[in-house]
């Protein structure tokens, strides 16, 4: 039987690492006996957070441009330079079959190299506006895999494959979890909870929002988990009530999911992906502060197929407490909400995407 050999290159945020890890672990499923290796970039989470899944993990000196002038983007060609090398370099000795990009800065040399070296290799695309890498790479890529419709503006139409993004396998029943998870979090099943996702480090904007709205959820009977971020979690763990739970960090993601009864998020790819396999009724508050305003039009794909609510960092003041409101008294929109965002999940995104990595080891 053939020893097959694949790397993998995804980093920078958990919403690029987590799905490399993902497509690895079910890679690994199908072929045991595999090698595997990753490959991120120097000093960020993808180093630490990849050996903890139990790969191995090499280091590119490569970081992205800033949006100003600044020294590290007139470093940029020498790391770019000395990226390609230490790629092509990596790509001979490991000598792998297939090469896999997830997006992030270290994906791009990584794949390029692979792709001179007439290697197949994929790129998985988590969002509904590709980043630069991406469309650069997509036109040597053998199979580029998808989670939006409607991405041929950006790659070649016969390359793309519409697989979904890879999801924590534990959300797909997390009915049966409610009740475990409501006692988990020491809350009060006959109210109405609500929960705050503003990512691992926190949202600076949606903070200040629970901060100035908590006394109205808590008159309106609601209680709160409310994940502030771990550069926020000083500033605010003194909320800590019987009836709020502020938490820097969530290990246990099923357990949010199954108590919440209205959830409120940022949009980055992955969080929405979780979002509509769990179908609660969202509100998104999307960063603005991502490149191509990409979490703005991740949200949006949901609105127009009616299956949440989007609102602007610069609509809170004046809209926020009468939409949450309006929300919370009409169960019949919270329904279709839920209805409506589940019709968009894709379970099986893990599976599908390594389906057409075995298309191309056994052609």
């Amino acid at each position: 039987m053939t020893k097959y050999k694949f790397i993998l290159s995804g980093g920078g945020t958990g919403g690029h690492i987590y799905p490399a890890i993902a497509i690895a672990n079910e890679l690994k499923l199908q072929f045991p006996d595999a090698e595997f290796l990753f490959v991120g970039a120097k000093d960020k989470m993808e180093m630490q957070k990849v050996p903890q899944a139990g790969y191995e993990i090499k280091g590119l000196w490569i970081a992205g441009l800033q949006r100003k002038l600044t020294l590290q983007n007139l470093m940029f060609p020498l790391k770019l330079a000395s990226s390609l090398l230490e790629s092509k370099r990596i790509i001979r000795k490991f000598k792998p079959d297939v090469v896999i990009g997830t997006g992030g800065f270290a994906s791009g040399p990584l794949l390029q190299a692979a792709g001179s070296a007439g290697i197949p290799t994929v790129v998985q695309e988590q969002n509904s506006y590709p980043g630069i890498t991406n469309k650069l790479l997509s036109k040597k890529a053998n199979a580029i895999c998808v989670a939006y419709q409607n991405l041929e503006r950006f790659f070649p139409k016969e390359k793309i494959v519409l697989t979904g993004n890879p999801v924590r396998q534990d959300l797909i029943d997390i009915e049966s979890k409610r009740e475990e998870a409501i006692a988990f979090y020491g809350l009060d099943p006959n109210k109405k909870t609500l929960l705050v996702l503003g990512g691992s480090l926190g949202a600076r904007r949606i903070n200040q929002l629970i901060e100035k709205e908590l006394q109205n959820f808590l008159s309106q009977d609601v209680q709160v988990i409310w994940q502030c971020g771990k550069l926020y979690f000083e500033e605010y763990k003194n909320y800590n009530q019987p009836n709020v739970k502020v938490v820097d960090f969530i290990e246990r993601m099923d357990f949010v999911y199954a108590a919440s009864d209205v959830i409120i998020s940022r949009a980055g790819a992955s969080s929405v992906s979780e979002l509509c396999i769990v179908g609660k009724p969202v509100i998104f508050i999307p960063s603005p502060n991502v490149a191509e305003d990409h979490q703005t039009k991740n949200a949006q794909a949901i609105v127009d197929e009616k299956g949440a609510i989007l609102l602007k960092e610069s609509e809170l003041d004046s809209q926020f407490s009468i939409v949450f409101e309006a929300l919370l008294k009409d169960h019949g929109k919270q329904k279709q909400l839920s209805d409506n965002i589940k019709k968009l999940a894709m379970p099986k995104a893990t599976q599908a995407i390594v389906a057409e990595i075995v298309k191309l080891i056994n052609k």
